[in-house]
């Protein structure tokens, strides 16, 4: 039994219309918002890791030579070294340990080595967290202490507006959720802008200690990212969109004819511009996750593009006295099932990214979502509508040259 072609070629004109409101939609966005609601990879200023941790034990060393202490995340170690020294290294594995307690008591078998509990020796503890901002070689017992923080065992979630309050001082940093929201981890981006001439690189630590506690955060990593840096990174951005699209121009007109490279590359474009649009709108953070989203959907939306294209070419040579139109509509609707079921298959894993993450990954998720029903749609009414009013002209023309000559 044949099956019915659907006219889709009735659809182009409508289409075109549509996608160009919405595109002129989100450059009116664009424009009356500000631009983009940029990321902290294109902002300069200064970029902090922080951790709401609690101080769990001091460390101090009176042997001799130095002790310095290091961290990852399974295992504390100190290494003793200097002139005179038989330098060792303890190495303490995170999972042999249930208490804070239980921890000092095995940090304190070294000898010099003099760990002081700050909380009961019977709180459990997840991970510890060192203070990067501190040198990592243990001071003597007359020194301040040097401090270990811990992640406490069913530590309450602390959400981003609570972050942000304790930090408004500042300005509007920008602040996101690193990692699984239990583990209290925050990236935290200022603006030149809002740096001033006395801001000193300790004094989000500080701003946390006085909103949520003495001694409740720990900075695990500190960098200042310049002007000139960030630049660099936005205009790579571009140069790499860029670069894909001549890329992929090049590629379908060598594996087609030029008027299908080119429908091609404006399709992909009007995914780029659709999915632009949305971020926008919905003022989801413009970073280097949303250009990987962007790029992965053109990827998604040529490799859709190319199975039709590939189709259409083959009808061409199956019904060589078809016209163009029919031959077209014959080839979106032998494919249309397996576009279906392609999508729908990657947007069921697309959906369980967007459930069950937070933070950029689920804005990922949600421009990946956005981008496959616009790839899609581009593939059919985009790509194809460029191809079809390509060839009618050329057809046009060919038939008045036959004209002119009889």
């Amino acid at each position: 039994m044949m099956r019915r072609i659907i006219s889709f070629s009735h659809f182009f004109i409508p289409a075109a219309v549509f996608s160009l409101a919405l595109i002129i939609s989100g450059l009116a966005g664009y424009v009356f918002k500000g631009g983009f609601n940029m990321g902290i990879d294109f902002r300069a200023g200064l970029i902090q890791e922080v951790q709401l941790a609690p101080r769990g034990f001091s460390l101090s060393y009176d042997g001799p030579g130095n002790a310095m202490i290091s961290l990852n995340n399974t295992a504390l170690s100190i290494t003793i070294s200097g002139v005179g020294v038989q330098g060792f290294t303890a190495q303490y594995l995170l999972s042999d340990y249930n208490t804070v307690g239980a921890f000092a008591l095995a940090v304190n078998q070294i000898e010099g080595i003099s760990a002081t509990p700050a909380v009961s020796v019977s709180t459990p503890f997840r991970v510890l967290v060192l203070d990067a901002q501190v040198s990592p070689v243990l001071p003597s017992s007359n020194m301040e202490s040097y401090w270990i923080h811990y992640l406490p065992m069913g530590a309450d979630l602390v959400p981003l507006d609570e972050l942000r309050s304790a930090l408004a001082s500042f300005g509007t940093p920008a602040v996101q959720v690193l990692g699984d929201p239990v583990e209290r981890r925050f990236l935290v981006r200022m603006q030149d802008s809002d740096i001033g001439a006395n801001f000193n690189s300790a004094d989000i630590g500080i701003a946390l200690e006085n909103y949520f506690g003495p001694g409740s955060a720990a900075v695990t990593s500190s960098n200042y990212v310049g002007s000139r840096f960030s630049k660099n990174l936005a205009d790579q951005a571009v140069w790499l969109l860029g670069g894909t699209l001549l890329l992929i121009l090049f590629y379908a007109a060598i594996r087609f004819k030029f008027q299908y490279a080119v429908g091609a590359v404006i399709g992909i474009i009007h995914d780029a511009l659709i999915m632009v649009a949305f971020i926008v709108w919905s003022r989801m953070e413009f970073n280097t996750t949303t250009i990987a989203a962007i790029l992965t959907i053109l990827g998604y939306s040529i490799n859709d593009t190319v199975v039709v294209f590939d189709r259409i070419r083959e009808n061409i040579r199956i019904y060589p006295d078809e016209d163009f139109e029919t031959v077209l509509n014959r080839a979106v609707t032998e494919t249309l099932n397996r576009t279906f079921i392609t999508t729908l298959t990657t947007m069921l894993a697309v959906i369980s990214l967007y459930v069950f993450t937070t933070g950029s990954m689920k804005d990922f998720a949600l421009a990946l979502l956005v981008g496959l029903v616009s790839g899609v749609y581009s593939t059919i009414f985009i790509a194809g509508g460029i191809v079809f009013l390509w060839e009618k002209k050329i057809n046009r023309k060919t038939i008045e040259n036959k004209t002119v000559k009889t």
